[in-house]
């Protein structure tokens, strides 16, 4: 007798259609049955899935989602079933208006993405709202904050390894000139952080600390409660350390009074196909509790399902 396992059925497209469409008709709605389907298909998946949906029952997938489910557990499926441009993009544009000095999120999607990704997600934002992401981002911040902001969006960095070491440490001492003068919005100092590639400011932030013996976000504590330098010290972690930005995000969501369930949404919808592991490993070292247990312990119901479904996605 043959010791091979016959391979699982793999749902076609149309089946997962079928089933979805399944769980919004009749008694209520089937969160489980939409959790197993959405929970568990990748960006590509997931569009095909809205193609095929909106072709069979003439109504976009979306609409389906929005009219079914309510509070946490609709924002995190909808924000999940979005494409990743789509996604930057509606964020984007949530953040631009409601935006207040301590809102990073402009920040995080302009410097956590690859140059391509964020490329992609302006090109969307023009599709979806008529405009330019830049144009928005300048309207609706102001001072120091426009001054960083609109460059960071607009930007197309190089996004190659190639690093030039003497570059790194010219800018590295210019860096450190204007941070002791404390002209944190200087011109030279912004035009560094948004246009350099990430290798060549990781480059130069370490010859920074070679160089003057510290970290460059230590230098940028001077007053804990600036929200500019929070916002640079941000940009910095984003461009450098992403998973460690993140981890924060959510530990700190999580460790609110009240979890902050629109950080947790956020942060768990855009990075669970891409630096998901990574942020759970540095979850685990920085608080010696696994994510997985973190997010169980906080969130309820199915939208606990659906962030459980989400951080393992990908893995076996």
């Amino acid at each position: 007798m043959s010791s091979l396992s016959v391979p699982a059925h793999v749902p076609s497209v149309a089946e997962d259609c079928e089933q979805l469409h399944k769980a919004f008709t009749g008694w209520g709605t089937n969160e489980g049955l939409i959790i197993s389907i959405l929970g568990h298909r990748n960006a590509a998946q997931r569009k095909s899935i809205r193609q095929v949906y909106a072709e069979t029952y003439g109504e976009d997938l979306l609409k389906a989602l929005d009219k079914e489910l309510t509070n946490d557990f609709e924002r995190i499926v909808l924000l999940w079933t979005l494409e990743p441009s789509e996604r930057d993009a509606y964020l984007a544009n949530e953040a631009t208006k409601r935006w207040t000095s301590s809102n990073q999120v402009l920040m995080e999607i302009a410097c956590t993405r690859s140059p391509k990704e964020l490329l992609l997600a302006r090109e969307a934002y023009h599709a979806r709202f008529k405009r330019s992401l830049e144009e928005d981002a300048a309207y609706h911040t102001h001072g120091d904050f426009r001054k960083l902001l609109v460059p960071l969006v607009s930007s197309y960095r190089y996004g190659g390894d190639d690093v030039n070491l003497t570059l790194a440490k010219s800018e590295a001492k210019l860096l450190h000139e204007k941070i002791s003068k404390k002209a944190y919005n200087d011109d030279d100092l912004i035009r560094i952080l948004a246009t350099r590639s990430k290798a060549q400011i990781n480059a130069t932030l370490n010859q920074y600390k070679n160089e003057f013996g510290n970290d460059i976000n230590k230098d940028l504590k001077a007053d804990p409660k600036d929200e500019f330098l929070a916002i640079l010290r941000g940009t910095i972690k984003c461009l450098v350390c992403p998973e460690k930005y993140f981890e924060k995000a959510i530990r700190l969501a999580i460790n609110r009074q009240g979890t902050d369930e629109g950080a947790l949404t956020r942060v768990v919808a855009t990075q669970a196909e891409f630096n998901m592991k990574i942020i759970k490993d540095e979850y685990q070292k920085r608080n010696s509790v696994p994510l997985d247990r973190a997010i169980a312990k906080d969130t309820t119901g199915d939208y606990e399902k659906m962030l459980l479904a989400l951080i393992g996605h990908g893995e076996a």
